[in-house]
């Protein structure tokens, strides 16, 4: 199972969308790796450079509708071989979604209210999460300031978690 914990990295924006993630051009790469130095570079936010912005993050907090445009799964290999193993928005596109969880990596809900709070609480600051699966809980901490929200996770999804992605669960299943 991988790490669900970590530095949090906040973008404050709706509907990233899979070239962002990881631009078209790099869809003929044969492997992850090759991928990693070009993860959300055509990525345009204020404040945002992927090359000192990424670095060192594990979890993506952002807005909704993350991971919308081409099904493709370079997009969540492209996260994965950064080191983001955790997304947490209101709402991603499905087939996203079920890519991210496909590799193993947990894409998390939660309700608008909550992803506002985040925000207004949280971001700008050094923020990590931790992520306890068995009690669904993600806790975000920054200096004093702590955090717990639930999240739901179905039990298909939870074991495509716990065995590391569609390929390990295939292979403990059949």
């Amino acid at each position: 199972m991988k790490n669900f914990n970590g530095k949090v990295l906040f973008l404050d924006r709706s509907d990233i969308n899979t070239d962002e993630i990881i631009p078209a051009k790099y869809l003929t790469e044969l492997s992850k790796e090759a991928l990693k130095p070009h993860c959300l570079e055509d990525l345009v936010m204020k404040g945002f450079d992927p090359a000192t912005s990424l670095p060192g993050k594990s979890v993506i907090v952002t807005r909704a509708n993350f991971g919308c445009g081409s099904s493709r799964e370079h997009a969540p290999w492209g996260l994965e071989v950064n080191g983001i193993n955790l997304v947490v928005a209101s709402n991603f596109a499905r087939i996203f979604r079920q890519n991210m969880f496909n590799c193993g990596l947990m894409a998390v809900s939660l309700d608008p209210a909550d992803i506002d709070r985040l925000f207004t609480d949280f971001a700008g600051k050094d923020v990590s999460v931790t992520t306890n699966l068995d009690q669904k809980t993600l806790e975000f901490n920054a200096g004093s300031d702590t955090l717990t929200v639930n999240f739901d996770l179905g039990p298909f999804d939870e074991e495509l978690v716990r065995t590391g992605g569609w390929v390990e669960y295939a292979e403990k299943k059949y």
